[in-house]
């Protein structure tokens, strides 16, 4: 299963490096985001910098959806996808394998925002490994979670618009999760993070769980 997952997130992340789609859309656009919010509640920083957090968390969970659609849009022509499923590769492999190079672009993407955050709404980045802890934890339960909609979607005609319909709901608790975790450290008080970074391990491991198991049929009946 490791080797397996090791080989799918290597290929994945070989992919974006050359094609830069992460890079050249799905950053400007999570920057975008960013920048629209900050625009709507204006230039007051009092204002900007207590919605700071949230806002960070609701531009990469935008962005999310962009890159699972982009990781299930490498296997959509040439009956990539087929050709997956007669690969012999452990399904939870290529599970783990998606989501590890989710969460690989993810961390790329939340330290590009962590300083569009530091420096357009004036954020103190205190608490340094609450917040490193806070993306971690929080990449990981949305990469799962974003894979196991991701397959189920992905053999669909309407799966641009039915991937974020199925995806938002269940990312709820970890967007909550990150963003109380990302308060506390930005206000100072980093030990009140801790409850906050707890609910986010266990939505991980939930996720991470009930992915291993579904995906294989999952991806047989995509």
């Amino acid at each position: 299963m490791w080797r397996d997952a090791l080989l799918v997130c290597g290929k994945d992340l070989r992919i974006e490096a050359r094609s830069r789609i992460g890079l050249n859309q799905i950053a400007p656009f999570a920057a975008a985001v960013l920048l629209l919010f900050g625009l709507a509640l204006g230039p007051d920083r009092q204002a900007l910098e207590p919605a700071a957090a949230g806002l960070f968390w609701i531009a990469v969970l935008l962005s999310v959806v962009l890159a699972v659609q982009r990781s299930f849009a490498l296997e959509s022509s040439d009956s990539a996808r087929d050709g997956l499923r007669l690969s012999g590769l452990d399904p939870a492999g290529i599970f783990l394998g998606k989501g590890a190079a989710i969460v690989a672009q993810l961390l790329v993407l939340e330290a590009l925002l962590t300083a569009g955050v530091a420096l357009l709404f004036g954020a103190r980045l205190s608490g340094g490994l609450v917040l490193l802890a806070a993306c971690v934890t929080a990449s990981i339960g949305l990469a799962a979670v974003g894979v196991v909609y991701g397959v189920v979607s992905s053999g669909l005609r309407v799966r641009e618009t039915l991937l974020p319909l199925l995806l938002l709901p269940v990312t709820a608790p970890v967007l909550l999760g990150a963003t109380k975790a990302w308060n506390a450290a930005l206000a100072g008080t980093p030990a009140h993070a801790g409850i906050w970074l707890s609910l986010l391990a266990i939505f991980a491991i939930l996720y991470v769980a009930v992915g291993i198991v579904a995906f294989g049929p999952l991806l047989e009946d995509s």
